[in-house]
């Protein structure tokens, strides 16, 4: 099923209607309502679903089909078929995203009673090659993190020069501290900074499916954090109406997920790092630097806040690729 990290920042939101026949608007709200309250999706992922599903509907209108228990293989196969083939053939990654939404919501309906026979369960969608996710070494992180200081932060202007980068310098240091995704860091609170005597030794995340974990901050990101509640965050916070948000615009409302893409896109510019950057760089570079460093595959799990061991296990592949390359390159019998 989608994933809420594959996301981009502008999808529609959950409450857009669908063209598609009425009985089909029928089932599609409540195989909504049963990923939002029973399994607890998020707004963004239900929009994503919503968008998905809306284009299968709208290919089963064009077919005659004004009912969920009328659908059967071939609308399935066709509509898999005019995905690859059509006149703008979409990437092996968003096939396999729409079918994956599609064996869903036809799962559903077996689920419920609605049909007897699953019209998705012989779709098999594209292989996908394997994507490693990319690292940056620890100089490049370092890297990063020095720009995020340097004259005019993100903010613009010689006024908003402190206050924008001590707080881009904290998001980068936690970011790169704790794993934690973008969507998470901006959702954080003040109150979900806890330590004692007024550092900050740990942060709650709120993960996927509403799931929460406790995650050390190491001394590098309490330090930036410390630096930016005192000096940054107060002066954003007058501008604005009074939020317990911890990372702030510059307007003093909650920062935004776009707007961190966007402060950090511009703090690599100024790094003048050739890799494309991301919140999810330093995510996978927090991962793979505690493997690199001898971390137990568990315990990066769970930081990370993983479902699966299977999902971090691939971090342990780029490791492994790592020290082959070294491998490589140092033995004298190695090639």
């Amino acid at each position: 099923m989608p994933n809420a990290d594959e996301l981009t920042a502008d999808e529609p939101t959950a409450d857009e209607p669908t063209d598609a026949g009425s009985g089909l608007t029928t089932e599609l709200e409540r195989y909504l309502r049963h990923l939002g309250i029973e399994r607890g999706r998020s707004p963004h992922t239900l929009a994503a679903y919503r968008r998905d599903l809306g284009r299968f509907f709208d290919s089963l209108t064009i077919a005659g089909v004004r009912d969920a228990t009328a659908i059967e293989g071939e609308h399935v196969t066709s509509f898999a078929r005019s995905l690859r083939d059509g006149p703008d053939p979409l990437a092996a990654s968003s096939v396999a995203r729409m079918l994956s939404s599609v064996r869903g919501f036809t799962r559903f309906l077996v689920d419920e009673g609605r049909i007897v026979v699953d019209p998705a369960a012989e779709i098999v969608a594209p292989k996908l090659p394997d994507r490693l996710p990319k690292a940056l070494t620890i100089g490049q992180v370092e890297q990063l993190l020095a720009a995020a200081m340097v004259e005019g932060g993100a903010g613009g202007g010689a006024a908003g020069a402190d206050v924008a980068g001590l707080r881009d310098r904290a998001l980068l240091e936690l970011l790169y501290a704790t794993g934690a995704r973008v969507s998470e860091a901006v959702g954080l609170n003040v109150d979900d900074l806890v330590g004692d005597a007024g550092t900050t030794d740990l942060v709650r995340l709120l993960g996927k499916g509403g799931k929460q974990r406790v995650v050390p901050v190491g001394s590098y990101a309490r330090s930036a954090l410390d630096a930016y509640l005192v000096q940054a965050r107060p002066v954003l916070s007058a501008r604005g109406r009074a939020t317990p948000a911890l990372f702030l615009g510059m307007r003093g409302a909650r920062l935004s997920r776009q707007n961190a893409w966007l402060l950090i896109r511009a703090v690599a510019e100024r790094a003048q790092l050739d890799a494309t950057i991301s919140p999810h760089s330093l995510r996978h570079s927090f991962a793979t630097h505690l493997l690199q460093g001898g971390a137990d595959v568990r315990v990066v799990q769970e930081l990370l806040g993983h479902a699966s061991v299977a999902t971090t296990q691939i971090y342990t592949r780029v490791t492994a690729d790592a020290l082959r390359d070294m491998y490589v390159t140092a033995h004298p019998r190695a090639r």
